[in-house]
This record gives C-alpha cells, sequence and structure tokens, in this order.
C-alpha cells in the first residue's frame, strides 16, 4: 500500500467537514410496472463524452438511467448519495477506449424514476443486481463512489462475487455515525462524521425548507478541494437537487446508520481503493478498508493532486490511469 503523507486526526477531520458544511446551516456536529427487470431500447440521445444514454426497468417499475461508453470487459460505476452518472464524464471518455463503462443514476437520483420508497442500501443493491442480470452482464468490475461503495457493500453482502470480478471503492467510510463510547483507534479506522444527533438533525434539515441551503454546503464548502471552478460547482449542485430532498435525507440515515466492517473482511475479488488528504473521510479509514481485502490496492490523493471527495472529477486522468493498471 502507498504511503499517505500529511494524514489529518480523525477530529480535525470530523472539525473541517462541521465546519464547511455549517457555513450554510447543514447542522452537523458540533465536536410503469413489468414483471421482472426488463431492458428498455437505449436512447439515441448522447450524454457527456458522447455516452449514449438509456434506461433499464426494474421489477418493481422504477427506470434506472444510465450511460454507456465504450466496448469490452464492463465496468460499471454507481455515483456517491445524491450524486448523477453524469459525474463520471471523464470516466465514460477516458476508458471507453477499453472497457465498456456505464455509470448509473441509482433511485430518485438523476434522470431515473423517483419512486415513493426503496430508499436504502438493501434495495438500492437489489436494484444493481437486477440491472446487471437484466443487461446480461458478467465478469464487472464494479466500481462505488461515496454511498456508492455501500450499496457495493450491500450487493456483496446478499449476491457475493455473482457477476462480479474487481470491486473499486472511492472514498467511502465503513460507517458514518460514531457511536458512543469508540476509541479515537476506532473513529479513526471507520471514518464516520457523525453523532446519532447531528446525523437527524442533518437529515431534518435537508427534508426542511432548508434543503437546497444544506445541500449547497456540502457541495461548495465540502466536496471539492479550493481549486474547483465554481461554475463546475454550480453544475454538480443541480446535479444533486435532481433526488428530491426529502428522500434525500431518508436515504443519507439508513446509508450512514450502516456498519460494513464485517462485510469488508470477507471480500476476496481484487480491489482497488481511492481516498484522498483533502476529503472529510481520513485517509486512515480508506487505508484500513485496503488493509482488510487480501491483495487490495490503496491510492491516496494530495491535495495538488485533487485529492478531495471527488478525486476522480478533480483529477480524472490519474484516476483512469490507475484503473486501467489495476484491471490490466
Amino acid at each position: 500500500m502507498e504511503e499517505v503523507k500529511g494524514t489529518m486526526d480523525v477530529d480535525s477531520t470530523r472539525r473541517q467537514f462541521v465546519r464547511g458544511a455549517a457555513v450554510l446551516g447543514a447542522g452537523l456536529l458540533v465536536a410503469g410496472c413489468t414483471t421482472g427487470s426488463q431492458r428498455q431500447a437505449t436512447a439515441t440521445a448522447a450524454g457527456p463524452a458522447g455516452s449514449k444514454s438509456g434506461f433499464h426497468t426494474l421489477s418493481d417499475g422504477t427506470k434506472l438511467h444510465y450511460l454507456e461508453a465504450g466496448r469490452g470487459k464492463p465496468v460499471v460505476l454507481i455515483p456517491g448519495w445524491s450524486q448523477t452518472a453524469a459525474m463520471f464524464e471523464g470516466q465514460l471518455a477516458g476508458l471507453s477506449s477499453r472497457y465498456r463503462v456505464i455509470a448509473l443514476d441509482m433511485r430518485g437520483h438523476g434522470e431515473s424514476g423517483k419512486p415513493a420508497g426503496g430508499y436504502r442500501m438493501a434495495q438500492l443493491a437489489q436494484d444493481t443486481h437486477e440491472f446487471l442480470e437484466g443487461m446480461g452482464l458478467r465478469d464487472v468490475a464494479l466500481g462505488g463512489h461515496s454511498m456508492g461503495a455501500s450499496v457495493m457493500w450491500s450487493y456483496w453482502d446478499h449476491y457475493g462475487a455473482d457477476r462480479l470480478s474487481h470491486m473499486i471503492v472511492i472514498d467511502q467510510a465503513t460507517t458514518g455515525v460514531v457511536w458512543p463510547g469508540w476509541s479515537d483507534e476506532e473513529k479513526a479506522i471507520t471514518g464516520a462524521l457523525f453523532t446519532p444527533e447531528t446525523l437527524y438533525g442533518t437529515a431534518a434539515g435537508l427534508a426542511g425548507p432548508d434543503g437546497v441551503k444544506t445541500t449547497e454546503g456540502f457541495v461548495r464548502n465540502v466536496f471539492f478541494t479550493k481549486a474547483y471552478p465554481t461554475d463546475k460547482l454550480d453544475w454538480v449542485l443541480q446535479e444533486n437537487l435532481k433526488f428530491p430532498r426529502a428522500q434525500a435525507a431518508r436515504l443519507l440515515v439508513d446509508h450512514c446508520c450502516q456498519d460494513w466492517r464485517d462485510v469488508i473482511q470477507t471480500i476476496d475479488i481484487p480491489t482497488l481503493v481511492f481516498g484522498g488528504t483533502k476529503s472529510f473521510f481520513t485517509p486512515r479509514s480508506q487505508q484500513w478498508i485496503a488493509s482488510q481485502i487480501p491483495g487490495a490496492q490503496v491510492h491516496i490523493y494530495e491535495e495538488a493532486e485533487g485529492g478531495s471527495h471527488f478525486m476522480f472529477m478533480e483529477n480524472p486522468e490519474k484516476f483512469n490511469r490507475q484503473v486501467i493498471e489495476f484491471l490490466g
């Protein structure tokens, strides 16, 4: 594993997260129904980087939107909480000369259907399995950013390596909530950010009249390095707001209350882990994930390399090169 420079202790990382999001009142820490999965005809409209846009109908009738480019081994990418498939524009462009790259909008997110329910990790994992099965995808390199990694771990918990060959973990904590009485070591290896009280307070802010302001606090002050252009932040904010805030709040709670440490310790397929020194998840937490998986690789990006929670957007060239090296 790579040596990490400038690793912040867990309390300073949590304070960084608090200060950034609290600027705009995020209220965070103070310390058509079908039978079975069916593939829809791929739309002719082009998405980012000339990718094709399509929809896949799940067994409950929800239509999952996806972007696709390239041919070859399938690389399927799951965005983070409130994020969209379009954010993988750099990977759709940079990896599609070698692989069949597919980026998904989870239910409620982006251009996908927005049903009343199903906003929990287990359902999103089932949606992902239905998608891979319905699309006839096998030998998949499955990548998940942030909450997308939690979806991936839930997939592993329910389906194991079915249809999977590789796993790509992009900056996600093993759990989002600090339990009372945890030691500094437990806080450090999990990367948890919330207490139970502040998690529910944040969710209430998202679901209430300040939902847009709370979201803006995340996007403008927490997610990216200071070097990331303002106009791109505007676009990211609009993509986030495609997911209704009340449903986003429910999903955030379910997502953060999971603890995936025991699941991660059972993963036995080749795994690549990414983190950043300017992410609100400490590099130590990403190193711990890699240390639990036999042969796993880990790459930690410095701030000058775009080492934020979104390093794949800030430095797609390096990110794509490392994915290609990993997949071979």
